[in-house]
Formats: C-alpha cells, sequence, structure tokens
C-alpha cells in the first residue's frame, strides 16, 4: 500500500507544490480518479487527476466530489490549503501522460503488492497466456532471469525446471540459444520464433516471443510446444508479449520512481545532513542498528555494466519489500540496512547469487551506527571493501572484524604521503639486513609481537633462546638510539612493520 506522504515525496521530483495537507499523510491510497468532462462526478478514488479542470477552485471542488485524499493540478495558481484534502500543484510544463504515469503506477502497484501478487501480477498473466496457447510459460527479463512463470507443469522439460529452480536460463542453455541466433531474432523481430528440440540439453521443443517496448527489448515470452504453434497460438503468443511489455513498463515507472526518490534519500543519510533522521523515517528505517554495505562489481566486458546491474538488483522490488535501502554514487552502491554483520553478509551473498556469473563482486560492511554515524559508516565501508579487494578474501570484509587491518591500511596510506620517518629504525635495520644477509627486522618484529616473550618469539622463528637474545644485543648495536625499555618506542617501531608490510 502507498502513503499519502509517499506519493507526496515522488510528485515532489516533479516539481509538485503542496498546500498545507489538511489530509492525514500516513493514510493508504488505494485508486485513482480521473476528470471526465463529459461525465463530471462519475468516479471516485483517493487521489483525484483535474485534467481540463479550468482553475483550482472547481478542482478542489470536484476532488470533494469524489471523496478523493489528495488532488494533484496542473496551474500555475497558488495553492490554497483545503480542509480534509491535500492539494497538489504541479507547473504546467509537466505532462499529464507523466503525471498519470506516476500516479497509476505508485497507487496500482501498491496495491497489488499488499495484496501479495506482486507489482504487475506478472505469475496470474503467464498462467492465463499458458492456458491459451497449451503449454507451460516462463517470463524472462534481458537478462534471462525468470520474472515469473505459469503454475501449468504439463509438458514441462528439464531445461524448464533448471531456469525455475535456479531463477535464470543456466549457462549452457544461454549459449546454445545464442548460437541458434535466438537472442539476434529478439532483438529484430516482433515475430513468435520456433526453437527445435535438443535433448543433450534436457530442451523439449519451444516458441518464444520479444517483449519490447518500441525499439527496446524489455525480456521475452517462452512456452514449451513440442511442435511449432499455429497460426492462432502464435497470435496469441505474440499479443501476450505485447501485454506483459504494458505490464512491465507500469512496473518500471514505479521502481524508477522509487529509485530516484530512494537514492536521494541514501544519498542525505550518507552525507550527514541536518535532517537525517527525518530522511530515515521517509526510506521506513530505524535510527539505530544500521550498517552501511558499499559493493562494487566489475566486468572485463563493460567498463559500468556490472555496478549498474548490481544498483539494479539491489533495488529490485518496492521499497515497503526490501530490507535495505541503496544509492548509486559514482563507482560504488551504498546499501543502509539495519542488520548485523552476519546478516549483511548474506544479503551480500544473495546480491551476488542474482547477478551473472562472470561478475566479480567486492563488498564491504561499516560497524554499527546510529543514524548520525552513517557518514563514516560510509567511510567505514569503502576501507573494508578496498582491503577485501587488495587481500582477495572471498566474502564480503567487515569492520567489527577487520578495524586493526582498517587501520594499518589508513597509517599504509599516511606513510605513502611521506607522513611516517623516512629513515626511521626500521627502515636502517632492513638496509643492514640487505647489506649483511642478517635477519635482525624479522628477529625484532617477533621479540615486539610476543611482546618481550623470548621463549614465544623463538617458537616463532624456530631458533633457541639464545639466538632472540645474542640477536637483540646486536639490534641494540645497530640502533643506539632504538630504546626497546621504552613502551612508546616499541609501539612505534611495531607499526611502522606492519605499515611497511
Amino acid at each position: 500500500m502507498v502513503k499519502l506522504d509517499r506519493l507526496i515525496t515522488i510528485l515532489g521530483t516533479y516539481g509538485a507544490r503542496l498546500a498545507g495537507s489538511g489530509a492525514d499523510r500516513e493514510a493508504g491510497l488505494h485508486s485513482v480518479a480521473l476528470h471526465d468532462p463529459v461525465r463530471p462526478g462519475s468516479s471516485a478514488g483517493d487521489v483525484f487527476l483535474a485534467v481540463g479542470v479550468p482553475t483550482l477552485a472547481e478542482a478542489v471542488e470536484l476532488a470533494r466530489d469524489a471523496q478523493a485524499l489528495v488532488l494533484v493540478a496542473r496551474t500555475t495558481e497558488a495553492p490554497q490549503p483545503a480542509a480534509g484534502l491535500a492539494v497538489l500543484v504541479v507547473e504546467p510544463s509537466v505532462s499529464w501522460s507523466q503525471l498519470a504515469g506516476a500516479v497509476y503506477g505508485l497507487v496500482l502497484e501498491g496495491r497489488e503488492t499488499e495484496s501479495g501478487r506482486g507489482p504487475a501480477d506478472l505469475s496470474a498473466l503467464a498462467d492465463t497466456i499458458a492456458a491459451a496457447v497449451g503449454g507451460p510459460v516462463t517470463i524472462e527479463d534481458q537478462l534471462s532471469r525468470v520474472m515469473a512463470y505459469s503454475s501449468q507443469q504439463h509438458e514441462a522439460d528439464r531445461a524448464r525446471q533448471d531456469t525455475i529452480l535456479g531463477r535464470r536460463v543456466p549457462d549452457p542453455m544461454r549459449a546454445l540459444l545464442e548460437r541458434q541466433g535466438v537472442f539476434t531474432h529478439l532483438a529484430r523481430s516482433d515475430e513468435p520464433l520456433y526453437v527445435p528440440a535438443s535433448p543433450e540439453h534436457g530442451l523439449h521443443g519451444r516458441s518464444v516471443a520479444a517483449v519490447r517496448a518500441g525499439k527496446e527489448v524489455l525480456g521475452s515470452l517462452w512456452v514449451v510446444r513440442t511442435e511449432p504453434l499455429d497460426e492462432a497460438r502464435a497470435r496469441i503468443l505474440a499479443d501476450g508479449a505485447r501485454t506483459v511489455a504494458l505490464h512491465l513498463l507500469r512496473w518500471r515507472v514505479s521502481a524508477d520512481l522509487e529509485r530516484q526518490v530512494e537514492s536521494e534519500l541514501v544519498i542525505q543519510l550518507l552525507e550527514g545532513a541536518p535532517d537525517a533522521e527525518a530522511a530515515a523515517a521517509k526510506l521506513g528505517l530505524p535510527t539505530a542498528g544500521l550498517r552501511v554495505v558499499a559493493v562494487q562489481a566489475h566486468t572485463d566486458a563493460e567498463r559500468h555494466a556490472g555496478l549498474l546491474l548490481a544498483f539494479e538488483r539491489a533495488t529490485t522490488g518496492f521499497g515497503w519489500s526490501r530490507v535495505g535501502r541503496s544509492t548509486l554514487f559514482g563507482n560504488t552502491v551504498y546499501t543502509v540496512l539495519p542488520a548485523e554483520t552476519d546478516q549483511a553478509r548474506r544479503w551480500v551473498r544473495e546480491l551476488e547469487h542474482g547477478l551473472p556469473a562472470h561478475l566479480r563482486l567486492v563488498a564491504g560492511v561499516s560497524g554499527e551506527c546510529v543514524v548520525a554515524d552513517l557518514p563514516a559508516g560510509r567511510r567505514e565501508a569503502d576501507e573494508c571493501l578496498a582491503l577485501q579487494e587488495k587481500l582477495g578474501h572471498p566474502d564480503a570484509l567487515s569492520y567489527d572484524e577487520s578495524w586493526h587491518e582498517v587501520l594499518l591500511q589508513r597509517l599504509r596510506s599516511v606513510a605513502a604521503v611521506g607522513r611516517v620517518p623516512a629513515r626511521g629504525p626500521v627502515t636502517r635495520l632492513a638496509a643492514h639486513d640487505a647489506r649483511h644477509g642478517t635477519a635482525y627486522v624479522p628477529t625484532l618484529r617477533a621479540f615486539l609481537e610476543a611482546q618481550g616473550d623470548l621463549s614465544h618469539a623463538a617458537t616463532t622463528l624456530a631458533v633457541h633462546q639464545n639466538t632472540i637474545r645474542n640477536r637483540l644485543r646486536r639490534i641494540a648495536a645497530v640502533l643506539p638510539e632504538a630504546d626497546l625499555t621504552d613502551p612508546a618506542q616499541r609501539l612505534a617501531i611495531l607499526i611502522a612493520m606492519a605499515v611497511n608490510d
């Protein structure tokens, strides 16, 4: 269900101005009414679109007659508050088609999502098409990921079962379809294509039609049939593909609006905006127990494709159906989510699972934050991400567990710009080792890491304790200014060694 507050926020991105909401901003919106000049007062709805109404005063009266909670009017008149009614005024430069698409998309998608049917009820549509053409149906996006499938399983083959279980067409099957020119056909034609059986791939025959909006391919509609479709069924499949395109476009309108508003609010949180708590409330996030996850996705073929796919995947589904809120900022996808470290890592693994196998994903997870700490959380997540990429760690690194590595990485960065003494004792000792073939640096490090425990240091180096004592005396001769009994100097030497790793 879409609340009035969310509709006001999203239409604000179109330049809508609110004249003091007289309605409850937490009220749910379930229906839309469009002004009909031929039959005024013939429709009722929670949102009233005053198309073609000459004055704002008349639009307010019509909205009251329609029992609306919110009025959307396109006018240059100054809006006036109206009791019990939220009045939204939009500049005439914004087309009614844009406004109507946004309102219908948000309100109707919200109603369908609340009922558990999904943003466009594609599964019900798949069932309808399957019954008409006489075979199991799948609806896939442009990357061969399953968006919906029919419940009918008659004549279902192993390829269909593997596709549904994996939520995408298996790579060997996709390669076969590529070789057969299926994707080339979908890019060029709206006519259904029959794909012959391939028993070695577990594939029965099937027909496919492109789901297209203008020249853009949004996906494909598949039906399992052992023989090519007759003319009547082929026409049904083609018509079904056009219907699917309308559903996907309606879903895209709502999803794109959601992404735009969500992204702007998340950026406010990560940059420490003064009204950060209000932004968190709009996003449905708590004020504590938050973590920032930074994600980058790389592919050799296209520079930005992986990142865009990761952002699309992170924001798939309506905001209230997702645990996190995301934005694409620079070359990184940031997600703020209320979660423990393990839950955040699980979220990253689920994100990766939904991406093509050839993408390489790296991620970092911040420590636990309150809303005011999210800018620091973003820096922590960035540092953990960089550390994971450097170390090649198989899983996302968390600041809670890797803070010491992050600290050393910060020190290495400082050292890189010359802020650590370049001629300090560690550098001189390393030079001595290089000239004389000694092992004074690893000996001193083992001694310091063992906190002066000769037995532990000797075990680490696999030498006798007396060897450690002798080397320490010689190290003192090489570094007469270094006082190894001074705790501050011992700590500084150990840090310098770690920085130089």
